[in-house]
């Protein structure tokens, strides 16, 4: 019965530490580049996108294509960014917990 109620106990310490990382996770940002730096967007980790920035040389009607292609490319570079941010902190939460394999959050 100890050990059930030390589980209950470890489990609701996990749920509070959870709660503290998704609140830490709107905080933190990374930036997405594409084009060499022509075109930048910044999301946090829970992929809310903060910014686009767009260099003007690229604001040229008969360059719509190439500027949508450099929007999504730096979308994507910062996503994964931001995944990697939001796993180095699930690992951070979950690695002292002893949890059996599988049952990580990475």
């Amino acid at each position: 019965m100890a050990d059930f109620l030390g589980m209950m106990k470890q489990a609701a310490q996990l749920q509070s530490k959870m709660q503290e990382m998704q609140n830490e996770l709107g905080n933190v940002e990374v930036e997405g580049i594409s084009g060499g730096g022509l075109v930048t967007v910044r999301m946090t980790a829970k992929m809310e996108v903060k910014s686009v920035k767009i260099d003007p040389s690229l604001i040229k009607p008969e360059e719509r294509e190439i500027l949508e292609d450099l929007l999504v490319t730096a979308h994507a570079d910062a996503r994964r960014k931001a995944e990697l941010a939001m796993q180095e902190k699930m690992q951070a939460l979950t690695g002292g917990l002893g949890l059996p394999p599988g049952l990580g959050f990475s």
